[in-house]
């Protein structure tokens, strides 16, 4: 027998939804503070470290996290990913819902995770070219660190041009496809879905663990790197 239209079912965990909401205000955070300039740039530090740490988890919640935060539940080959879009915009072969992310929504997540690690990553060795620098400068030699420093800005417009899709996505899912998508990612709750869609718990414990030896992981980076003077000719 089928579930009714309108049962309700848990498929996102807590921590995986406020990792997701988390870097909607790291990464805000970090355009905002970058735009104010030379005087918010230990706000735009700590976002950025803040969006590392969240990147990093959500890569490590991939593979250890509930059936659906899995990368190998909703990570799927192209064609699997190009007969979903089809549907989407077929009636006679309507895209099957998915509980999780959808073989699209599945490689934009990725896509998303590595242009904000790359980006992230880079923003600790890069320098403003007026008076602040990354705190991990002190290892890379300024030639190096103006390459990693046109990169991070570089990536920026890519960021703002995956985010705008995944907006753009989530907003044709709710108004065209009658998903609210955005509403699920905040309660966690999904409707219409079978039963065994749903998820047994949060796990909780173990993503404060993984947070808490990212962040100290992190720390211990930034406190043991080298000193460095930024002296710009």
């Amino acid at each position: 027998m089928s579930e009714p239209a309108n049962t309700r079912q848990l498929v996102w965990d807590l921590p995986l939804r406020l990792c997701h909401w988390g870097l909607v205000i790291a990464v805000a955070g970090s355009f905002v503070t970058h735009e104010i300039g030379t005087t918010a740039f230990r706000w735009h530090v700590w976002f950025g470290y803040a969006t590392l740490i969240l990147v990093a988890f959500r890569l490590v919640w991939g593979f250890v996290g509930p059936a659906h935060a899995r990368f190998g539940s909703f990570l799927r080959g192209p064609r699997a990913a190009w007969t979903y879009a089809r549907g989407l915009f077929s009636r006679a072969q309507p895209a099957a819902p998915v509980a999780g992310h959808n073989p699209l929504g599945g490689w934009m997540v990725l896509a998303l995770l590595a242009i904000l690690l790359v980006q992230a990553a880079a923003g600790l060795f890069a320098n403003d070219e007026i008076i602040n620098a990354g705190p991990l400068y002190g290892y890379v030699d300024s030639e190096q660190s103006d390459v990693l420093s046109r990169l991070h800005r570089q990536l920026s417009d890519w960021i703002l041009i995956a985010v705008g899709v995944h907006v753009a996505a989530a907003f044709f899912y709710l108004l065209v496809k009658r998903e609210n998508l955005i509403g699920a990612m905040v309660t966690g709750y999904r409707r219409g879905l079978p039963a065994a869609a749903a998820i047994g718990g949060h796990r909780v414990a173990l993503a404060a663990a993984i947070v808490a030896v990212l962040g100290a992981g992190l720390w211990w980076l930034v406190r043991t790197a080298p000193e460095y003077s930024l002296i710009l000719f």
